[in-house]
């Protein structure tokens, strides 16, 4: 029998999994504008996306991949330095959330404002978690 995994690295995981999992719906769009790639050593490189719900995805997916590196190493330190505190499940719930939020609100193309509270949100729990590592919250 497996040991229960921390709600904590839970979230973590759903954060890692949907990154893992944003490509698809542009790569699906990619099918449906360009059909199936061929099967040449040396592709040419793609056209931009004509749908630019897409085109956003595709820069949301990069956004998020370039976040997940930054808060991931955070909350597993987090988790090692600080298990049981209740800033490691509110800091992981709430990047999991801010996200997902930054992902559909670039791909349904909304005003600047909405994004920038999303991705700020998840910068907040990237902070959040620097500053319990370096003493602000441990205790």
């Amino acid at each position: 029998m497996t040991a229960p995994v921390a709600p904590d690295l839970l979230w973590l995981a759903a954060s890692c999994t949907m990154t893992a999992l944003l490509w698809i719906p542009y790569v699906a769009n990619r099918f449906k504008e360009l059909g199936p790639p061929g099967w040449r050593w040396f592709p040419e490189p793609d056209p931009p996306p004509r749908a630019r719900w897409a085109e956003r995805a595709m820069r949301a997916h990069a956004n998020a991949v370039e976040n997940l590196v930054v808060f991931a190493p955070l909350a597993l330190a987090a988790h090692a330095v600080l298990p049981g505190q209740p800033l490691l499940l509110a800091a992981n719930q709430l990047y999991f959330a801010a996200r997902a939020a930054h992902y559909l609100v670039c791909i349904l193309g909304l005003p600047i404002v909405p994004r920038t509270i999303a991705f700020l949100a998840g910068v907040a729990a990237q902070l959040a978690l620097a500053a319990g590592l370096l003493g602000g919250v441990a205790g």
